[in-house]
């Protein structure tokens, strides 16, 4: 279990630019070739965890919760399972909002601008290191658990665009449109495009 210890913005927060300069050197807590983990530590946030390769699947979801290298959980499993089924060759789990929170209801309840910045330049970085980005909307219901967190999507969709990122769901959506979470999906399910603007149309 991870519950936040405190607001985030009490804390000195590592930009992203740092953490992907020391996420690049290496590590003899995991294999730099093989993982990209930023902050290369664990924290109370986390912008980036995944693997390299040439054709990421970069999967978003609301939260980070306990993962690191070489111990992923139950979801970024599924993750990777998901993102080898549909002949990606790694993934990258990336978040609407950076703070570690096992239990959503423990997220804070304003948003940290700072840390927001910061996750959407780790997201531009995700974004270029494809030709042409796949993003995988991820978050399921518990979009609705902060206020904040879909204009969090929006500021991620704007960043997007200017990437030409394709979106894409798996599973069934729910009743209020949410993209299924990655737990629960079958071991072969398939991507399917997700059309991220009329989703939040339809949020106002």
């Amino acid at each position: 279990m991870h519950i936040p210890k405190q607001e985030t913005a009490l804390l000195e927060l590592v930009t992203f630019q740092q953490a992907l300069e020391a996420a690049n050197t290496p590590s003899p807590d995991y294999d730099i070739q093989k993982w990209l983990y930023a902050p290369n530590f664990y924290s109370e946030y986390r912008y980036i965890l995944g693997t390299r390769g040439e054709k990421p699947l970069i999967c978003i979801g609301i939260n980070p919760s306990t993962a690191e290298p070489d111990n992923l959980d139950n979801t970024l499993k599924s993750v990777e399972r998901i993102a080898l089924g549909n002949g990606y060759d790694s993934f990258i789990m990336f978040n609407v909002y950076a703070q570690r929170a096992t239990d959503p209801d423990a997220m804070e309840h304003r948003c940290n601008e700072l840390l927001h910045r910061e996750n959407l330049e780790a997201f531009r970085y995700v974004l270029s290191i494809s030709k042409r980005p796949a993003v995988w909307a991820a978050w399921g219901a518990i979009i609705e658990k902060r206020g904040y967190l879909a204009q969090c999507v929006r500021d991620m969709v704007s960043v997007g665009q200017s990437f030409d990122a394709r979106w894409y769901c798996a599973g069934a959506i729910t009743k209020k449109g949410h993209p299924h979470h990655p737990l629960y999906l079958r071991k072969d399910e398939k991507l399917k495009p997700f059309d991220v603007a009329a989703y939040l149309q339809a949020r106002g």
